[in-house]
């Protein structure tokens, strides 16, 4: 069955940099030996994880790449993904778009700003995941 993990930011450290938890995110994943698929939200959003990726710990490495730039490696353990990019299905999804992620994947991880505003569209993925018969968690940061 398919998974849906959402992490709600309350700690002042990620809620003033909510791109840390996707950073964080990631890097359990690839720990984990499990390659992953990050949704940016815009192509901006892309090139600012890209950059977090190489510098947000100093003793850690993941290696990504931005897809649909040339010659990027679909072997590449984290691909971040920009809006009208096509990717390779993975089992792993950071979902950072608007959107609920519709299919594909084993398990789908959402990042749930502090912000009232932003937990709106969120809520609204809760309940569609739910619907779906998804297995809901929730993770406290």
């Amino acid at each position: 069955m398919p998974r849906a993990d959402f992490y709600l930011i309350q700690s002042p450290k990620f809620a003033a940099d909510p791109l840390r938890v996707v950073c964080v995110l990631a890097r359990r994943l690839f720990e984990a030996d499990e390659a992953a698929l990050i949704l940016a939200a815009d192509a901006a959003q892309a090139e600012a994880l890209d950059r977090r990726l190489w510098d947000f710990q100093p003793d850690a490495f993941v290696p990504h790449q931005i897809v649909g730039r040339e010659a990027h490696d679909a072997r590449c353990p984290i691909l971040i993904v920009p809006p009208d990019v096509e990717a390779p299905p993975r089992a792993q999804v950071i979902n950072l778009r608007t959107a609920e992620v519709s299919s594909g994947f084993a398990r789908v991880l959402e990042v749930v700003p502090p912000d009232e505003a932003a937990k709106i569209p969120l809520r609204a993925r809760w309940k569609a995941y739910k619907a779906r018969g998804l297995d809901m968690h929730t993770h406290e940061l």
